[in-house]
């Protein structure tokens, strides 16, 4: 997956696999999160978002199946 720079106080990168439907999200901490089965206009409205870390915990975090990888 290539990673994305974003301009986010609290999201640092971004990455989608489409073929399997996984985002990545590397936190300004560093911390590197795997969401599974995430569709790609999720992806799309969330890198078009004013506030990605708000467009985050309101339609990302607790709403798909993740795992912490680092």
């Amino acid at each position: 997956m290539k990673r994305r720079s974003v301009n986010s106080s609290k999201i640092h990168t971004v990455a989608y696999d489409m073929e399997n439907k996984l985002l990545e999200i590397e936190f300004q901490q560093r911390d590197i999160y795997r969401y599974q089965q995430v569709p790609l206009t999720v992806f799309h409205l969330l890198m078009a978002s004013e506030s990605k870390g708000q467009f985050y915990a309101e339609n990302i975090r607790h709403h798909y199946p993740a795992n912490r990888i680092v």
